[in-house]
């Protein structure tokens, strides 16, 4: 009896690039009783997305850093793993070479190689909160206190013309500048701080090349 063909399995789909925002550095001094670690930097964080293996290459990008380097270890919960993916609260282990210690810092990412690049100019949808919780009005100019993914940088919003203030419990479009580059995406939630009170949130809806 003939056996009916298999029908071909739904093709995978394709992991999306490793990402992880770095929320803090650590430089521990180099531990006796795994001397195979050698001098090491270590960075923290939630990975957002993807999966990263020890070995692989990775790309610090963001606040004026541009470097690649490799992954000598992963710590999950202070355990050795080999690979560790999505959702994943990790230390990822770089070799502590000074070029990576002095440019290692909170609120960069470690990603693959060439998949995301840091911008410092964008426009976005602005919320502001009511005057409670903290909003006030917001004008062309204001330099605010921006916080994407851990990183928190200075920038200044620019209206379009015919829009003079953003006043409390409104939206408007803004084009914000910021002092440093971050990494960005169309879509990525953010919020803001002026005059150093949680002021609104906003959401990127165009980089600028």
């Amino acid at each position: 009896m003939r056996q009916a063909p298999r029908e071909p399995s739904p093709a995978r789909p394709a992991e999306p690039p490793f990402l992880m925002s770095v929320e803090d550095v650590f430089h521990p001094r180099r531990n006796r009783s795994a001397p195979r670690r050698g001098r090491l930097v270590i960075a923290t964080g939630r990975i957002e997305r993807g999966r990263i293996r020890r070995g692989d290459p990775v790309e610090i990008v963001g606040l004026g850093a541009d470097l690649t380097t490799t992954v000598a270890d992963i710590d999950h919960f202070r355990v050795p793993v080999a690979e560790a993916g999505a959702d994943m609260n990790v230390g990822v282990l770089l070799p502590g070479t000074v070029p990576v210690a002095l440019a290692l810092e909170r609120g960069q990412v470690l990603a693959t190689p060439g998949s995301v690049s840091a911008r410092a100019c964008f426009t976005a949808d602005i919320d502001v909160l009511s005057e409670e919780h903290g909003g006030t009005e917001i004008r062309s100019g204001d330099r605010l206190q921006f916080h994407v993914r851990s990183a928190a940088v200075p920038g200044t919003v620019t209206l379009p013309e015919g829009t003079d203030v953003i006043r409390p419990l409104h939206r408007a479009e803004a084009t914000v500048t910021l002092e440093q580059a971050v990494v960005l995406e169309e879509g990525r939630l953010f919020a803001f701080r002026h005059h150093g009170r949680a002021a609104g949130s906003g959401t990127v809806t165009r980089l600028s090349y």
